[in-house]
């Protein structure tokens, strides 16, 4: 059985807080080449972040969201400190951005998940039968400023 964390919910982050979802995003390998200032960007230029802290204001979980408030909210970057990993964070996040008052109108939430993931994303309400529609994408190879 998971143990119970006491954590606090946050919508604004402090340098001391954006330092610590850096090292988050450095301890996984789809953000670790992610640079400070990139993840200053990024949280800046998502409409909802919310993060969990532990009683010492540790950040120890975050997610954010890009979104147009009415069809689409595009989660970004779920993620839980290692040492926390097992205690619901994941879920409770999920379930803090489906509630969130600036979110309430959205007709679709969607995420990327790799395949191991689905099965958690799927007991959260999400399902993968979207009509047949693929994810495509482009890499832009031009200097993003950051590096």
């Amino acid at each position: 059985m998971p143990k119970e964390t006491h954590f606090n919910v946050i919508y604004t982050f402090t340098e001391s807080q954006i330092v610590e979802l850096h090292q988050l995003y450095k301890n996984e390998w789809w953000t670790k080449d992610r640079t400070l200032e990139e993840t200053r960007a990024c949280l800046s230029g998502s409409q909802v972040c919310i993060g969990l802290t532990n009683n010492k204001d540790k950040l120890i979980g975050f997610v954010r969201v890009i979104t147009d408030f009415v069809f689409k909210a595009l989660i970004f970057d779920l993620i839980i400190d290692e040492k926390h990993r097992g205690e619901k964070l994941g879920k409770k996040l999920i379930s803090l951005l489906k509630n969130h008052k600036s979110l309430s109108s959205v007709s679709h939430f969607e995420l990327y998940c790799l395949a191991e993931l689905e099965d958690f994303y799927k007991q959260l309400g999400f399902s993968d039968d979207i009509n047949g529609i693929h994810l495509l994408r482009h890499t832009n190879h031009r200097s993003t400023g950051f590096k």
